[in-house]
């Protein structure tokens, strides 16, 4: 038997290494590419890549448990904006918008930062960097998650999960999901988010009390700081910056009714209009779980309440002609290289 567990051993550290070798391999041959600038040479014109950040801290892992993989660092960050000042033309949302109003060629080789959700990192670790660089970014806020402190329901939700000690949950639907081990309890979670970003406002909530009382879990009180406050909000349009809505609940909103839909729209927009007193004319639709997450009903609602853009998460440039209304968006990826890389294979129309 230890003969046997040794030779397991060794074939799990073989994998590794070969898994090890093989993603090596393939920082290489982006890196070569990219030295060749072959990517540039089949760029497909004039474009904007409008890339889609949420957090960034000094130290991610700290705040893994809730918030997941969507926090970059402050360095990489930072490092990031750099390489965007350097090789490319960070421009703002606005501008990008008006070109295709107007008709106008966009930029080759533009830029647009946008951030999702409305964490307080966005002003106090993100934005001194913007500032600094002189980069204008766009930031989406969840009115309820500034409003309330609260972390949006899929943080809160992958808490829970990563943290309870029971051992099952059942979904309220007939079907009890195992929690025992990791890869159990990232199952179990993306089923509840299934079911949670179908809901939204007062529905919503109540789902995620309800699996929070179940588990016997919740996010700390203290992560009430996580979230932006008004005053936050204002200190990112006092320096130039763009805010727009990312509703009020952060529901997928191609799943809720048309009626919820309106609320989320229109009351996002009149609650940060009143709060901030500025327009607020440009919307980001969340994308929580299951596809799509938007529609051409909710694009034609959007228009209706005043918006005169909107960014979704599907993947690409915007080039002219596009409907300022479904905008796609580019994920930058942690590091430097990966950034530059999707990047390039965005404005070249290859898949990233």
């Amino acid at each position: 038997m230890p003969h046997a567990l040794g030779l397991a051993a060794s074939s799990v550290t073989l994998f590794e290494n070969l898994s090890s070798l093989q993603i090596w391999m393939k920082d290489f041959a982006k890196r070569a590419i990219l030295a060749t600038g072959a990517l540039r040479l089949i760029s497909h014109g004039a474009s904007a890549a409008i890339l889609m950040y949420h957090s960034v801290m000094p130290d991610p892992a700290a705040h893994a448990d809730s918030l997941g993989d969507i926090i970059h660092s402050e360095a990489e960050f930072r490092a990031q904006m750099q390489v965007l000042s350097r090789e490319y033309r960070a421009v703002s949302l606005a501008e990008v918008v008006d070109s295709l109003r107007e008709g106008k060629e966009i930029p080759r080789r533009s830029v647009v930062v946008t951030f999702d959700d409305g964490y307080t990192d966005n002003c106090e670790v993100a934005m001194p960097i913007l500032n600094e660089l002189g980069i204008p970014a766009t930031f989406y806020i969840t009115v309820d998650c500034v409003e309330q402190r609260k972390l949006p329901w899929p943080s809160r939700l992958r808490f829970v999960f990563r943290k309870t000690n029971l051992r099952a949950w059942s979904d309220g639907h007939g079907k009890s999901w195992s929690l025992q081990g990791l890869g159990s309890r990232e199952r179990a979670f993306l089923a509840s988010c299934d079911n949670c970003c179908q809901l939204s406002g007062h529905a919503q909530e109540n789902f995620v009390r309800g699996v929070e009382e179940q588990l016997q879990a919740a996010v700390p009180t203290d992560a009430s700081s996580l979230m932006m406050t008004y005053d936050h909000v204002t200190s990112l349009v006092r320096c130039g910056h763009i805010v727009g809505s990312h509703t009020m609940t952060h529901p997928n909103m191609a799943y809720i009714t048309e009626g919820e839909a309106k609320v989320e729209l229109a009351e996002s927009k009149k609650r940060m209009e009143r709060e901030l007193r500025t327009p607020i004319v440009h919307f980001a639709y969340p994308c929580p779980a299951m596809t799509p997450h938007w529609s051409e009903r909710t694009v034609a609602q959007s228009r209706s309440v005043g918006y005169e853009s909107a960014v979704t998460t599907n993947g690409g440039v915007t080039r002219g002609g596009d409907d300022p209304l479904s905008l796609k968006r580019v994920r930058p990826t942690m590091t430097v290289e990966g950034l530059r890389w999707n990047l390039e294979c965005a404005f070249a129309g290859r898949a990233m």
